[in-house]
């Protein structure tokens, strides 16, 4: 999983995150990154992300990069 790594999340790619208010149910939402929350190099459940719908979720799949 692309997700857990850091260096794998760059601003302004595509990619599917869990939101918190969805980590029960799995449901992904997918957007365009515009900051990278997490400071650590991983993490286990997905690197946290604001989209720039302003959504704030873990990164589960990365879509598309440059």
């Amino acid at each position: 999983m692309a997700g857990i790594k850091r260096a794998n999340i760059k601003s302004g790619i595509r990619v599917s995150i869990v939101l918190k208010k969805d980590q029960r149910s799995g449901k992904l939402t997918e957007g365009v990154v515009k900051d990278i929350l997490t400071n650590s190099p991983a993490h286990p459940h997905g690197i946290k992300v604001r989209l720039e719908s302003g959504d704030v979720g873990r990164v589960k799949d990365i879509l598309s990069g440059d």
